[in-house]
């Protein structure tokens, strides 16, 4: 029987080359920046640099946890109202099949890509864990996720940022509403979506538990907003994210509020997608624990 190839992991690229790539995630280069950026790393790995964009690329299957027809699920694609916002907004909703009782919600906001196959996952692995999770797209208005990372980077930019921010407002009321909740919401979001759980930390008194993943720090002056207790989760090397953290941390601690912050020696921007060679198993095994204790510590009870 063939056996499958070894999983590349950042190890195998060279240190320029994930940076290239990282710039090209958030859209700081196209696509033809990172192919001539890397052109000279790829010949010296006997490639192309096309190679090594597709080698660093998603792969949504391989990375699945829970297929979307697991019989211990319940899921479905909701709508929900924006008035602030775009209007109408759908999202993804897991649960599990089978409950005792009321469940906490847990908004789950995506990266800078709408709602892919990966976040989907994401919800439904939440499901499994005991939580009823809602996964909006912020890519309704212009048709919903394209299907592709590259045209959905695009979509993304022509999204009005003000009507997106209160669409994820909107989806946190309506997450809390659904049907079967305890009543209590939890939120948690990577990069682009971890700085939308740091502005709905500053926008909602209410939020019962907050775990941003790598995601940009609000505005100082709205941090004394903050009453949730917030979990932090850090990659090591993130020239993006991490110089934000310093006066944010501080206003914080003078604000008075309850957070715990995690940084994992040696991981990249994005280590817990699981979809990419910046994946690193250990660092995100330890942090979704991390995650799941916070939320069953102040969600539930």
């Amino acid at each position: 029987m063939t056996q499958a190839a070894p999983r590349l992991t950042a190890r195998d690229f060279h240190p320029e080359v994930m940076k290239l790539f990282d710039h090209y995630v958030h859209g700081r280069i196209d696509r033809r920046g990172f192919l001539d950026g890397s052109a000279r790393y790829a010949a010296a790995a006997g490639t192309t640099a096309a190679g090594l964009l597709a080698a660093l690329s998603p792969d949504f299957a391989a990375a699945q946890k829970v297929p979307p027809a697991d019989p211990r699920l319940k899921t479905e694609t909701l709508e929900f109202n924006s008035p602030q916002g775009y209007g109408k907004v759908k999202g993804y909703l897991a649960r599990p099949a089978s409950a005792s009782g009321p469940l906490p919600v847990v908004l789950v906001v995506h990266e800078n890509r709408g709602l892919n196959p990966h976040i989907e996952d994401i919800a439904r692995r939440l499901a499994l864990d005991g939580f009823i999770a809602f996964a909006p797209d912020a890519l309704t208005p212009l048709g919903g996720y394209p299907g592709n990372e590259d045209d959905a980077r695009a979509l993304f930019g022509k999204l009005d940022q003000a009507k997106t921010r209160e669409d994820f407002v909107a989806a946190a009321g309506f997450a809390r509403a659904l049907p079967g909740s305890n009543g209590k919401l939890g939120a948690m979001g990577f990069c682009f979506g971890g700085g939308i759980v740091n502005l709905l930390a500053t926008r909602l008194p209410d939020l019962n538990a907050a775990v941003p993943f790598y995601g940009p720090a609000p505005a100082t002056d709205k941090v004394a907003g903050i009453k949730a207790p917030m979990l932090f989760v850090f990659a090591d090397k993130d020239d993006f994210v991490n110089p934000g953290w310093v006066p944010y941390e501080l206003a914080l601690k003078a604000a008075g509020v309850k957070f715990e912050a995690y940084k994992y020696d040696g991981t990249l921007h994005g280590f817990n997608n699981d979809t990419t060679p910046r994946y690193d198993e250990k660092s995100a095994s330890q942090a979704w624990a991390r995650t799941v204790d916070m939320f069953n510590r102040h969600l539930r009870g």
